[in-house]
């Protein structure tokens, strides 16, 4: 029995729902399931132009995961141009990560950055620069916050299923589970 996928942090959650060939209505086209992971690994390698060692870290899996997820992300989307078919973005074994929590050592001030806006350098209450992510923040691969159980399984434990749904104590990520 193989074991399952653990779990891709995502970032980024794409405009919409659906891109199909224009004029032909949704009903009559064939769809190709395209999900998040795969999505955020096309963006990550194609759009941002990372090398896959950065961009697997980036999605918390190791590199050749990434390598296969990307492949096959590839051969979707070109399946879907050269055949016309209408690519549904949607599931995937995902933890979408929305904001970053940090705190100020010398004022004990808490605060919440999105993803992609980059790490702030001083303390927005007390100016001062002895700046760190919150304890609860501390990245989900290290066991990061209540009720984490770090890579494998989302942190919804052994018994939760593969694509169950989990939101985190948090808020901050939440886990999205579909038909792959």
């Amino acid at each position: 029995m193989s074991r399952p996928p653990c779990c891709r942090c995502v970032r980024h959650e794409p405009p919409c729902s659906y891109f199909k060939p224009r004029g032909i209505p949704l009903s009559v086209l064939d769809e190709i399931i395209l999900g998040f992971d795969e999505v955020e690994a096309l963006r990550l390698a194609d759009l941002e132009g990372m090398y896959q060692e950065e961009a697997a870290e980036k999605m918390k899996v190791s590199r050749p995961t990434f390598a296969r997820i990307v492949e096959a992300a590839r051969r979707k989307v070109a399946e879907a141009l050269v055949k016309g078919k209408a690519l549904k973005l949607e599931g995937g074994n995902i933890m979408m990560t929305v904001a970053r929590k940090f705190r100020c050592s010398d004022c004990s001030h808490a605060w919440e950055v999105r993803h992609g806006t980059g790490r702030p350098a001083v303390c927005p209450k007390c100016r001062s620069c002895n700046i760190h992510r919150a304890e609860e923040d501390r990245g989900w691969a290290r066991g990061g916050g209540p009720g984490r159980r770090g890579r494998g399984m989302c942190g919804r434990g052994r018994g939760a299923g593969r694509f169950a749904d989990a939101t985190s104590a948090n808020d901050t990520e939440k886990s999205t589970g579909g038909v792959q």
